[in-house]
């Protein structure tokens, strides 16, 4: 059951409604995060690059990062990813004050391994010029259970292959046996970096010969920098799927992906695919910038999340490398129906978006096409709305790729997109819970008897009791 609901007899509903606008924020949306995001705001760090986040076994979030002065080692520690943007941070080590451990420290990440905490980094001597990129990779080591409160000391400089630039590595387990991932310059291969991978012997030592899985060749790959670099893992569906960055840190940095089937010998080269195209890039519409060297976690609701850093601008001045707005931001990471990834692109600053689907009408979602929302089975990112909250407990909701504007309606009565400044004709929605606790119904603020509905196959406003009112998020 749908009705029709002209702007006039919209606003008129309003009047004498206390409608708090504080929450506004001109011709931007404002960021507050709005009801069942879990207080997921993005950047959820400034300032740190290169985060690595993973939920530990006992449920606590640990992350960890390189900071804008490249001189030391932290952690934080938090009940909750959201937690962890307020969460104290702790100074693990800082570089020495000569030596090869006195220059820069890049891209730390913190692994468990048989009960002792281990964290791997990249680190080039002190002294200025060429000499601080003479970077390889080494092991600090904690004395107690607590990485947060142990003392923690160097271990010593991973054994790679070759002598030479090596940084970003990783380890994962499969089927019962640790992996190491890592980036380096292999002599007499033309390239800045490639990807390697080996089993595990000991914290600094390979148990195998190594085996070279990509090597950047693609145009993406070679931008400013030919560079394959910081691979992350994630095994889901049956395969196992590596990311990894590629091309300068700057606007063209982004993400590939690495494939293969998890019964596979993925010390093989010939067992992985590689995407064809940058699986994540930078987004003009969403305004984030050269997102990459990411890390895999998952929700306090065990939902896979894609951790990575970028900026909010694209021009830089001088060595990107040496610009501190790179920051750690947090997404929801969707997967195809074929089961492998969709990343969609980099959602933006604000509160996490959501993807609306009527319960009649399970593989559509609220979505849009220019300015105009449908239901409809489209691309992620025209899937993805935000929820943004405003004082008296509405939300309007904006789509990612229109972040100015929101859900609004038109003089004849039709759901549109509309400017946020059009306070007229935004739509202003209370988010109920569903009575099977699984869906939702956004019952308009100054009409509650109404709410937005998908009925005879188009978006309308309808009965906030009806069945063709209720929506499932995700």
């Amino acid at each position: 059951m749908s009705f029709t609901l002209t702007r006039r007899a919209f606003a008129a509903g309003a009047v004498g409604l206390p409608i708090a606008l504080n929450g506004w924020a001109g011709s931007a949306l404002s960021a507050k995060a709005a009801p069942g995001l879990a207080g997921l705001n993005n950047p959820l760090i400034k300032n740190r690059a290169d985060a690595q986040i993973f939920r530990h076994g006992d449920g606590s979030y640990y992350m960890t990062g390189s900071v804008p002065e490249y001189d030391r080692l932290i952690l934080r520690r938090a009940r909750a990813i959201a937690g962890l943007a307020d969460a104290e941070e702790r100074v693990l080590w800082r570089h020495e004050a000569s030596g090869p451990l006195g220059g820069f420290i890049w891209a730390p990440e913190l692994h468990e391994i048989d009960g002792r905490w281990y964290v791997y980094f990249a680190a080039g001597p002190s002294g200025g010029g060429d000499d601080v990129f003479r970077i390889r990779t080494y092991v600090a080591v904690c004395d107690g259970s607590d990485p947060m409160s142990g003392t923690w000391s160097i271990l010593g400089e991973f054994q790679t292959p070759w002598d030479s630039f090596n940084l970003d590595s990783t380890l994962f387990t499969h089927r019962g046996k640790r992996y190491f991932v890592w980036a380096q310059r292999e002599p007499d291969i033309e390239t800045n970096s490639n990807l390697y991978i080996a089993p595990l012997a000991t914290p600094l030592t390979l148990g195998a010969k190594a085996a070279r899985l990509t090597v950047p060749t693609l145009d993406w790959e070679v931008r400013g920098y030919k560079v394959n670099e910081a691979a992350a893992v994630l095994e889901k569906n049956g395969r196992l799927f590596m990311t990894y960055s590629a091309s300068a840190t700057d606007d063209r940095y982004c993400l590939g992906l690495l494939t293969a089937d998890a019964d596979a010998d993925i010390m093989d080269p010939h067992a992985w695919t590689k995407s064809g195209e940058p699986v994540f890039q930078s987004s003009v519409a969403t305004s984030v910038y050269g997102p990459g060297h990411n890390s895999f976690t998952v929700d306090e609701q065990g939902r896979d999340i894609l951790v990575y850093h970028g900026r909010d601008y694209k021009e830089i001045e001088g060595d990107p490398l040496f610009n501190p707005d790179r920051h750690t931001r947090v997404q929801r990471l969707y997967f195809k129906p074929d089961g492998t990834p969709d990343f969609g692109v980099p959602v933006g600053n604000g509160p996490l978006p959501e993807r609306f689907s009527p319960v009649g009408a399970p593989e559509r979602y609220l979505a849009h096409q220019a300015e105009q929302p449908v239901v409809a089975s489209l691309p992620l990112a025209q899937t993805q709305y935000r929820s943004v909250a405003h004082e008296d407990g509405t939300v309007s909701l904006s789509p990612i790729l229109r972040r100015d504007h929101c859900l609004g309606l038109s003089s004849d009565g039709k759901i549109t997109l509309t400017a946020s400044t059009n306070r007229a004709a935004m739509l202003r929605f209370r988010r109920h819970a569903g009575s099977d606790g699984s869906t939702i119904t956004l019952a308009l603020a100054n009409a509650p008897n109404k709410a937005l509905a998908f009925a005879d196959g188009a978006l309308k406003i309808g009965q906030a009791n009806d069945r063709s009112a209720s929506w499932r998020v995700d």
